[in-house]
């Protein structure tokens, strides 16, 4: 049986506009994100209560939800991009307002809140808070915006992927980029959006880039160009705090702690650190001179993909998979021949391990006649 707006509401049709009103306000309450509540479900609700307004019974399709969907679709591919070219056109407009209105009340020192877009567009609500910081609530779907402060978001971010001239850009000259409960609210990043922390931190959740295949432009059979939206995150100057990492992501910062990596994924960083159990195809590892990557718990070096490869500052390039099998037991005596010249948190063993990067540049180098004479030792020669 299809559930209609009125059973989503825990009202019986014909109810009373009071009735309909007090229903709507109380689980609005109730499942408010802001109150703890889930997002999924308070804006399942409001959909619901704007429907029984306009004599709507029962919710949208999927098919009408495609048909009613932000982005346009049709069988012409070039109206698909006339039309989206427009969408994102108004959509950076507002977001040129937004940013006008943020500042002037941040270089004052005001509080305000105010709606940007509207219903046809999608709408978003910034608030500029007593302490400077910026609420954003709802999906940041294109344009720029730079704000001189801290950023708080409550929904995801992504990009327009027919166009180039109006990518979604967020520039923090100070501040910090947080998503709220970005795990548990399913917040993403996606399709080639850019966030910049000057001199902040950036916390979020899952973050996606864009790959595809289209047919030549020339026509020519079985020929296909691949299409790119690279995803990118940087605070130089601080910390990056990421679950997901996947399909053409960039991140770089002074610190980058992340869960997973898959497909295409550049990590830039003095210190890494990997929480989860994947780090697979085709993804590189720049670390910072001094710096280290750090490995932990129920993680195993036979987990991580030999393709993968590990660019130190000074242009060496070591691939994981000799990180792997050839080298490392190099790494290893290395490490316990020369612990002194490492820090008392390194390791090789127990849950979990560290590789510096003095390690990773000394496995290229002739062992000495000291790490030659432990080998021998370990070998009864």
């Amino acid at each position: 049986m299809v559930e209609s707006n009125y059973d989503i509401l825990g009202i019986v049709e014909g109810s009373t506009e009071k009735e309909i009103r007090d229903a709507f306000r109380r689980l609005a309450l109730q499942y408010h994100s802001d109150r703890g509540g889930e997002n999924d479900q308070f804006i399942k609700i409001k959909q619901a209560y704007e429907d029984i307004k306009i004599g709507k019974k029962y919710p949208d399709t999927d098919i009408e939800k495609l048909k009613n969907s932000k982005v346009y679709s049709s069988d012409s591919e070039a109206d698909i991009r006339r039309k989206n070219q427009i969408l994102g056109q108004e959509l950076s407009k507002e977001m040129k307002t937004a940013e006008e209105w943020a500042g002037a009340l941040n270089r004052s020192g005001a509080t305000g809140t105010r709606l940007f877009g509207s219903k046809t567009l999608g709408e978003i609500e910034l608030e500029r808070k007593a302490n400077g910081a910026l609420s954003i609530k709802g999906n940041f779907m294109a344009g720029n915006l730079t704000y001189d402060g801290p950023i708080i978001m409550q929904g995801s971010i992504s990009s327009p992927s027919w166009t180039e001239e109006f990518k979604t850009n967020i520039h923090l000259t100070t501040g910090d980029f947080k998503f709220i409960d970005p795990i548990e609210n399913k917040y993403k990043i996606e399709n080639g959006a850019t966030i910049i922390a000057d001199n902040g931190n950036i916390v979020v959740g899952n973050v996606f880039g864009r790959k595809f295949k289209v047919e030549d432009p020339q026509g020519r059979v079985g020929i296909f160009q691949i299409i790119e939206h690279r995803t990118h995150l940087s605070a130089p100057n601080g910390k990056i705090i990421a679950e997901n990492l996947v399909n053409s992501v960039s991140i770089e910062a002074d610190t980058a702690i992340i869960l997973n990596v898959e497909d295409d994924v550049t990590v830039t960083a003095r210190e890494i650190l990997f929480y989860g159990g994947k780090f697979t195809y085709d993804s590189t590892i720049e670390l910072k001179k001094g710096g280290s990557i750090r490995f932990f718990e129920n993680f195993s070096i036979q987990g991580l993909s030999g393709d993968a490869i590990i660019k130190l500052e000074n242009g060496k390039k070591i691939r994981l998979f000799d990180v792997k099998t050839k080298k490392i037991r190099d790494l290893s005596d290395e490490f316990v021949t020369n612990k002194e010249n490492y820090g008392k948190d390194d390791t090789m063993v127990g849950h979990g391990f560290t590789i510096t990067y003095d390690m990773l540049d000394n496995l290229s180098k002739k062992p000495s006649k000291k790490q030659k004479s432990s080998w021998k030792s370990k070998f009864g020669l």
